[in-house]
């Protein structure tokens, strides 16, 4: 997130389980920053705010993602649809394609 951006996502990439070596699991955490001050000596201080995690997993190397049900709207359309989640899995998928993030 920026001085200009109150909002951002998060994400990382994470190790594969033993069980499974071609599995590809992606963190995502969106999330809304606030601005506040300390309340003792008043410095400025950046909250993260209305945050949501996500995780998507892939068994076969990246090549598709599955992820469990989720309940928030991502396209502004007032409903969680394939649509929103459609657009996470391929948020997902281009992430993990990044060499060094």
């Amino acid at each position: 997130m920026s001085f200009y951006n109150q909002r951002g996502i998060f994400l990382q990439l994470l190790r594969p389980s033993v069980v499974s070596p071609k599995e590809v699991r992606v963190s995502m955490q969106f999330a809304t920053k606030e601005e506040g001050y300390h309340p003792v000596n008043g410095d400025k201080i950046d909250y993260l705010v209305k945050s949501l995690h996500r995780e998507a997993v892939s068994s076969d190397g990246g090549t598709t993602f599955t992820m469990g049900p989720a309940h928030r709207d991502l396209d502004g359309n007032g409903d969680f649809d394939a649509q929103d989640k459609a657009i996470l899995l391929a948020l997902a998928k281009a992430y993990s394609k990044i060499v060094n993030p």
